[in-house]
C-alpha cells in the first residue's frame, strides 16, 4: 500500500545530505507516536473510497462527500482550454500580441466553426487557447486550431491492409470521427496500392493519440491474440521505461505488440497483440513490473511553484525522462489547467532523494525578476525595430525578456546569473531616460485627429521635428480621444500648446462627407477646373475636397461653417440628381464597314436618331480599331437609339446571331485578362462580336453576333478553347520587342498559323491598348503549349542576332523608297521586325544600300525590296482621255473615288492641271503601274466616256483596245 508525505520546499534542505533507506522509510511514513500525527487528516478522511457495490437491501447509507446523490445536469455549451507550446507555434516572431496573421486566423476560425477563442500568451511564450461552444463547434475549433496554429509532424503507422476498411468506417465516419477527435489528418491507401502504410500529418500529441486509436481497431479485427490489461495511469512509465526502452525490447524479444496510451491520452489499458504465446510472455513481464512497482514503490508529495513546472518538465518531456532513466523515479505533473502545485515523485524509497534533489534543480535553474520603468518608456528601451533591446539579448539570449502593455514593469526570465546582469542593464538605461524625458496626453475628438495629422502627415511630421518630439495618435479602430506627447521637457510643453490650438480651430467647422460617384468628379470639376470654380465662388467659406482619382474613392468632403456647408451640399446633390439621370450608357458593337451608313449622308441619320432620341451618340474615329459606338442619356432613350443603329446594320448584311453554352466558370479564363483572348478570336473571325453574361449571373450563354461564316469559325474557337480550359488548359507567356511581333506574326499571319497548325496552341499578341507591349501568351494543352514555347523562343533568339547586308539598288528608283518621308522604308521596318534600310545621299551615284537587324528579318526585308524593284521595272504608262468636265465627278467628294481606285488596283494616277491654258493634255489622264493593274483600272473607269488609249507599250495597248 503506498504512503503519501507532505514535504515544502524549506525541509528540502534536511534530504540534500542524503538519507539511509531506513530513514527514509521512516521520514516517508512517519513514526507512530510523533506528536503532530493527530493534526494531519488520515488518507481515508482526506479522500473518502468509492462505493464498489450496491449496497444490500435493509442496509442503511452512510452519507459522505461522494455518494450524494446530484442530478447531473447537462449543458448545450462547453469550454476547453488547448495549449500550444512555444516550439509548435506556427507564428512566432510578432511584433505584438493578437496582431497579425495568427490574430487574423483566429477570427477566421470563429467565423467559420461558430466557435468563441480567447488567446492568451505564457510566460514560456506558449499559447494558451480557450474555445467556448456547442461541442461540435469546439471539436471543428480544435481541429482548425492544431492545423493552423500549430506546426504540422508526421509519423506513419502500418497495419494490416484488409484492416483498413475498419478504420474508414462506413462511409468514412470512422475516419472523419477519429481526425476530428485527434485533430490530425489521416491519409488511407487506396484500395488498389498495395501499401499498408497510413500517414497521419498534426501536432505530436495529435500523432500519438491517431497512432494509438487506429493500432486499437487493428487489434481488435485482429485474428491474432488480443489481451488488455488495465493498468492504473501512474505505473505506466516504470512499464514504457525512459524514452520507451523497456517497452521496445519487450516487443523485441517477445514479438508481440504491446500498445501503451500515450502520456496526454487518459486511458489505463494496456493492449497486447500476437501469438498466443507471445501475448501470454508480454503479460507476464508487464505483471511482474506492475506488482513489483505496485508493492515497494512509494510516493512524496512536493510544493513547487507553477511557474517552474516547465523547468522540471523540460523541452518535449525530455527532463521527465532523464530522471526516469537517471534514478527509476516517475515525476508527475499537475495538467497545466490544474491550479495544483503539488508535484509528486514515485519510486523505489532509496532512489526517492537523488530524484527529489533532480526535480528542485531544475525547478531552482531558472529564476523570474523585474525591472520598474514606466509604461510610456517601453518603446524608447526597446528601440527602433527592438535594436536597442537586441544589443542586451544578444549577449544573453537565455534570457527572456517580457514587456506587459499597461504596466510600469518589466519581466526577466532565465537562468539566474544571467538575469541579474540584464536587470542591472535595463536599470541603467531606465535611469537615464527618466533624467532627460517626459511625456504628457492631451485629450482631442478622435473624428479631427485626420486633420491634426493632416494631408500624407504633413502637420504631425512638422511639429515633430520643430519640437523634437514624438506624438502619438491613436488608430481610429482604437477609438480613443488621448494623444501622448513624448521627448523633451520644453518640447513637449510647446507641442502640447500647438496642438490644442489646432484643435480649438477644428471644432468650430463643421466637416461632411458627400458620396458622388468617381465617374461624376470630372464633370463636376469641369474643363480646367471652371465648374467647380464656380461652386467654390458661390460658396467661398467652404472647402471642397475631392479623392485622388487613384484611391477609387466616391467620398467627396466639404468643410466649413454649418449653414454654408448644408447649402453647398444641397446645391452639389442636385447638380449630381441631374448627372445621374442623364448618364445611363451603352456601348453597340456596330461592323466598321456600317458606321458611315449610321452616319448618313451629311450625317442625316446619326442626327435625326439623336434628335428623336435626346441622346448622345459616340462613334469612334476613323482611324481607330474600335467598332463600338457608344449611346448616352437616358435608359429608355438609349435602348430606343440602340435597337435603332442596330436595323440600320440587320437591313445593310447578313448578320447572324447565336447562343453558344459555356460553363459561367469559365468565362473569366476565356475572356483573358483586359479581354486578351476573346478580342483575338474576334479579330481572327472577321469581327464577329461576342458578348459575355455579366459575371456573377451565373447565365452560361454566350453570343456571337456577326457574318454567317466568321460567326460559325468563332463559335468553333470558343467550344475548342473551353474545351482546352475545362480539361486540361494551360498557359505560358513570352516576351519579345514590340518591333519583332509584326515579323513572327507573318504576312496574314502566315507565319504565327504554321505555329499554331503544328503545335495547337493558341497564340495571343499584345494590341495597341495592352500596357505590357512585349508580351505574348500561349494557350492550349501542356503538350501544345510547350512545343509551340520552343519554336517561338527559338525565332525569338534567331532575332536577336543582329547583322549588316548591302544589296544593290539602281539609283534611279531611289526616289520612290526615300519619298513622302521614307513611308516605304518605315513599312519595311514595320513589316520585318524593325529593320534599318540606309539609302545613299541625295546627288550621290551610288548604288549600295545598306541593311541592318536581325538575320531573318533582313532577309525577308532584302526579298520584299527586290519583288518591289522588280516591280518598278515593269511599270508602265497609260494616258486616258477623258473629258476634263467629267473629271471631278472622277475625282469624288475630296478625291475619295479615285483613292479608293489607286488603293484597290496599286496604280499611281495623275490628272492635268487645271490652269492648262493650250489645252493640249486637258483630257489626258496618266495611269502609271504594272501592266495587270492597268487592265483592271480600265475596267473601274469604263463607265466614263471618251476613254481612250494612248502612249504605252504596244502589246498593252492591244489588250486595252481589246477589253474595250
Amino acid at each position: 500500500m503506498s504512503s503519501v508525505a507532505v514535504l515544502t520546499q524549506e525541509s528540502f534542505n534536511e534530504h540534500r545530505s542524503g538519507l539511509l533507506p531506513e530513514q527514509v522509510k521512516s521520514a516517508v511514513a512517519g513514526p507512530s507516536g510523533a506528536e503532530d500525527e493527530d493534526s494531519l487528516p488520515t488518507y481515508k478522511d482526506a479522500f473518502p473510497p468509492l462505493p464498489e457495490k450496491p449496497l444490500p437491501e435493509g442496509v442503511q447509507e452512510t452519507g459522505n462527500a461522494w455518494t450524494t446523490k446530484i442530478k447531473p445536469l447537462k449543458s448545450s455549451v462547453i469550454t476547453q482550454v488547448f495549449h500550444v507550446p512555444l516550439e509548435e507555434r506556427k507564428y512566432k516572431d510578432m511584433n505584438q500580441f493578437g496582431e497579425g496573421d495568427q490574430a487574423k486566423v483566429c477570427l477566421d476560425i470563429m467565423h467559420k466553426t461558430g466557435a468563441h477563442l480567447e488567446l492568451s500568451m505564457a510566460k514560456d511564450q506558449g499559447l494558451s487557447i480557450m474555445v467556448s461552444g456547442k461541442h461540435d463547434a469546439v471539436m471543428k475549433a480544435r481541429k482548425e486550431i492544431v492545423s493552423r496554429l500549430q506546426t504540422q509532424a508526421s509519423a506513419t503507422v502500418a497495419i494490416p491492409k484488409e484492416h483498413h476498411r475498419f478504420v474508414i468506417g462506413k462511409s468514412g465516419e470512422k475516419l472523419q470521427e477519429l481526425e476530428l477527435k485527434t485533430a490530425t489528418k489521416i491519409q488511407i491507401p487506396r484500395p488498389e496500392d498495395p501499401s499498408n502504410l497510413i500517414k497521419i500529418s498534426g501536432t505530436k500529441e495529435g500523432l500519438e493519440k491517431a497512432k494509438h486509436e487506429i493500432l486499437l481497431i487493428s487489434a481488435e479485427q485482429d485474428k491474432r491474440a488480443v489481451e488488455r490489461m488495465n493498468i492504473e495511469k501512474v505505473y505506466h512509465p516504470f512499464i514504457t521505461g525512459a524514452y520507451n526502452k523497456l517497452v521496445g525490447e519487450w516487443m523485441q524479444e517477445t514479438g508481440a505488440r504491446i500498445n501503451v496510451p500515450p502520456p496526454s491520452v487518459n486511458k489505463t489499458e494496456i493492449v497486447i497483440t500476437g501469438e498466443k504465446e507471445q501475448v501470454a510472455l508480454a503479460m507476464a513481464k508487464i505483471k511482474k513490473i506492475y506488482e513489483e512497482k505496485k508493492k515497494n514503490a512509494t510516493t512524496i508529495a512536493v510544493e513547487v511553484k507553477k511557474s517552474q513546472h516547465k523547468y522540471v518538465i523540460g523541452p518535449k518531456g525530455n527532463t521527465l525522462q532523464e530522471i526516469l532513466d537517471r534514478t527509476g523515479v516517475s515525476v508527475e505533473i499537475p495538467p497545466l489547467d490544474s491550479s495544483s502545485e503539488t508535484v509528486i515523485l514515485r519510486g523505489e524509497p532509496d532512489r526517492l532523494g537523488q530524484a527529489l534533489t533532480e526535480v528542485y534543480a531544475k525547478a531552482n535553474s531558472y529564476t523570474v525578476s523585474s525591472v520598474s520603468a514606466p509604461s510610456w518608456l517601453h518603446r524608447f528601451i526597446i528601440g527602433k525595430k527592438g535594436q536597442n533591446l537586441a544589443k542586451i539579448t544578444q549577449q544573453m539570449p537565455k534570457v527572456h525578456i517580457e514587456f506587459t502593455e499597461g504596466e510600469d514593469k518589466i519581466t526577466l526570465e532565465g537562468p539566474t546569473k544571467d538575469v541579474q546582469i540584464v536587470q542591472g542593464q535595463i536599470e541603467a538605461v531606465v535611469t537615464d531616460l527618466v533624467s532627460r524625458m517626459d511625456y504628457t496626453e492631451i485629450s482631442v475628438d478622435p473624428k479631427f485627429h485626420r486633420h491634426l495629422i493632416g494631408k500624407g502627415g504633413a502637420n504631425i511630421n512638422r511639429i515633430k521635428e520643430q519640437h523634437k518630439v514624438s506624438v502619438r495618435i491613436p488608430p481610429d479602430n482604437e477609438k480613443s480621444n488621448l494623444i501622448r506627447i513624448e521627448g523633451d521637457p520644453q518640447g513637449v510643453q510647446e507641442a502640447k500648446k500647438e496642438l490644442l490650438e489646432l484643435a480649438s480651430r477644428m471644432e468650430n467647422e463643421r466637416t461632411k462627407d458627400m458620396i458622388i460617384e468617381q465617374r461624376f468628379h470630372r464633370a463636376i470639376i469641369g474643363q480646367k477646373g471652371e465648374k467647380i470654380k464656380e461652386i467654390r465662388d458661390k460658396f467661398p467659406e467652404v472647402i471642397i475636397n475631392f479623392p485622388d482619382p487613384t484611391q477609387k474613392s466616391d467620398i467627396v468632403q466639404l468643410r466649413g461653417p454649418r449653414t454654408e456647408v448644408e447649402k453647398c451640399t444641397k446645391f452639389m446633390q442636385k447638380m449630381v440628381a441631374e448627372m445621374v439621370e442623364n448618364s445611363f450608357s451603352v456601348s453597340v458593337p456596330i461592323f466598321k464597314q456600317f458606321h458611315k451608313n449610321i452616319i448618313g449622308k451629311g450625317g442625316a441619320n446619326i442626327k435625326k436618331i439623336r434628335e428623336e432620341t435626346n441622346t448622345k451618340i459616340d462613334l469612334p474615329a476613323e482611324n481607330s480599331n474600335s467598332e463600338m459606338i457608344v449611346i448616352t442619356g437616358k435608359k429608355a432613350n438609349c435602348e430606343a437609339a440602340k435597337n435603332r443603329i442596330l436595323a440600320i446594320q440587320k437591313e445593310l448584311a447578313n448578320i447572324t446571331e447565336v447562343e453558344v453554352s459555356i460553363p459561367s466558370k469559365l468565362h473569366n479564363s476565356l475572356i483573358g485578362s483586359k479581354g486578351r483572348f476573346v478580342r483575338s478570336i474576334m479579330e481572327e473571325c472577321g469581327g464577329v462580336h461576342i458578348h459575355f453574361p455579366t459575371e456573377g449571373s451565373g447565365i452560361d450563354a454566350v453570343t456571337i453576333r456577326g457574318p454567317a461564316e466568321e460567326v460559325e469559325k468563332a463559335k468553333k474557337q470558343l467550344l475548342s478553347l473551353a474545351e482546352e480550359k475545362q480539361i486540361k488548359g494551360h498557359t505560358v507567356e513570352l516576351r519579345a520587342k514590340p518591333e519583332y511581333h509584326k515579323f513572327l506574326i507573318g504576312k496574314g499571319g502566315g507565319n504565327i498559323r504554321k505555329v499554331r497548325d503544328s503545335t495547337g496552341a493558341r497564340i495571343i499578341f499584345p494590341t495597341a491598348d495592352d500596357k505590357d507591349q512585349e508580351l505574348i501568351t500561349v494557350i492550349g494543352t501542356e503538350e501544345a503549349v510547350a512545343e509551340a514555347q520552343k519554336e517561338l523562343e527559338a525565332l525569338i533568339k534567331s532575332l536577336d542576332n543582329v547583322v549588316e547586308d548591302v544589296m544593290i539598288v539602281d539609283p534611279k528608283h531611289h526616289r520612290f523608297f526615300v519619298a513622302r518621308r521614307g513611308q516605304v522604308l518605315r513599312d519595311i521596318a514595320d513589316e520585318y521586325g524593325g529593320v534599318i534600310v540606309s539609302f545613299p545621299r541625295t546627288g550621290s551615284q551610288s548604288d549600295k544600300v545598306t541593311l541592318k537587324g536581325a538575320k531573318d528579318c533582313l532577309e525577308a526585308a532584302k526579298k520584299r525590296m527586290l519583288e518591289m524593284i522588280e516591280d518598278l521595272d515593269a511599270q508602265v504608262i497609260m494616258e486616258c482621255v477623258i473629258p476634263q468636265k467629267f473629271h471631278r465627278s472622277i475625282m469624288g467628294p475630296k478625291g475619295s473615288r479615285i483613292q479608293q481606285i489607286t488603293k484597290d488596283h496599286n496604280v499611281q494616277i495623275k490628272f492635268p492641271d487645271r490652269d492648262d491654258q493650250q489645252g493640249k493634255y486637258h483630257k489626258r489622264i496618266i495611269v502609271a503601274r504594272r501592266h495587270i493593274n492597268i487592265m483592271r483600272e480600265r475596267e473601274s473607269l469604263r463607265s466614263r466616256p471618251d476613254f481612250l488609249c494612248s502612249r504605252t507599250k504596244p502589246d498593252a495597248c492591244a489588250q486595252i483596245h481589246a477589253a474595250l
